[in-house]
């Protein structure tokens, strides 16, 4: 089936051409990738959602041969429960914006996952018609929303195979709709909210720490640390409950977990501030924000897999 997501009149003959053979879903005004991929998804749960299909998604750039599709298909069924990936290789010959684009989102990816892909922004992807109940379900209607598929495949511990594909870019990937800016924000926008909800802990652990500090001297640096720890590490796990990770999971057993980690992180946060303050003899205003600075990634990766992690198969709603 094909998706008219809102191409307009001038696009109108060739969608009308592709009418005998395939099924045909038009609306007038664009609305965004992935609202186009679960409108899609929608009419095949709801008209062939008992049978045994494969799925194969492509985009309609031209960048993915026929074979390369037939081939997902293959490897889909022969793997249920798979979701099969088409990965492109990028080279000095495919546009400096794909290349960019695609290495920078697969090293925030494995970060965010641990789960190493070639490609992270292939549209071909293959999987069995028992997804798409999951699939229709995941938040985003544009680019974001594929990203958003992977993130929570990976997070579920869904199995991901990736299928060479061929490589293809017509007219330095002119036909494409990426926007660079706008639609990167939207993939990165859990990690850009797990920044901000760490900036306002900091900005509160940091103006508590410096009051503290002025008031006990030297003298009280762990007591100030540990007392300003306690009272941003509350206001963060707040935000990152409700707002950043959208946790799922109970909230005494995820306050459990956070509270584990913001013991060990403050016993790190001390004994670097101790080292650098007190042994090596740094200023404790600049060895706070360092130390800050250090243990902000370690935070986030255990909060992300462990903490505010899904159990297997939940998706998000």
């Amino acid at each position: 089936m094909i998706v008219d997501d809102g191409s307009g009149p001038q696009h109108a003959e060739t969608f009308e051409q592709s009418r005998p053979y395939a099924h045909v879903i038009s609306y007038p005004d664009n609305k965004g990738k992935g609202h186009a991929l679960k409108t899609a998804f929608a009419y095949i749960w709801e008209q062939y959602g008992d049978l045994p299909l494969t799925i194969v998604t492509l985009d309609c750039d031209g960048q993915h041969r026929i074979t390369d599709a037939v081939r997902a298909c293959e490897v889909a069924e022969a793997n249920p429960g798979a979701m099969v990936l088409g990965s492109r290789k990028q080279s000095k010959a495919s546009p400096w914006k794909s290349r960019f684009g695609n290495g920078l989102t697969r090293f925030v990816f494995r970060l965010a996952t641990g789960v190493h892909l070639q490609d992270t922004q292939t549209g071909l992807r293959a999987f069995g018609v028992s997804y798409l109940p999951i699939l229709m379900r995941i938040p985003g209607s544009r680019y974001e929303y594929e990203m958003n598929v992977l993130l929570q495949l990976a997070r579920s511990a869904c199995k991901l195979i990736e299928v060479p594909i061929e490589t293809i870019y017509i007219r330095n990937n002119a036909g494409t709709h990426f926007r660079a800016i706008r639609d990167s924000l939207s993939i990165y926008a859990e990690i850009l909210k797990f920044a901000a909800s760490s900036m306002v802990g900091f900005l509160v652990d940091y103006t508590l720490y410096s009051l503290l500090l002025l008031l006990t001297g030297h003298r009280g640096l762990l007591l100030a640390n540990v007392l300003a720890r306690v009272v941003s590490a509350s206001v963060n796990f707040s935000m990152n409950y409700k707002l950043v990770f959208r946790s799922h999971e109970l909230l005494v057993r995820s306050a459990l977990k956070y509270a584990a980690l913001a013991c060990l992180i403050l016993i790190l946060n001390s004994g670097l501030l101790y080292l650098l303050t007190v042994i090596i003899g740094w200023s404790p205003y600049v060895s706070k924000i360092l130390v800050e600075l250090v243990l902000f990634l370690m935070s986030w990766l255990v909060q992300r897999n462990v903490v505010f992690s899904k159990p297997k198969g939940k998706e998000e709603s």
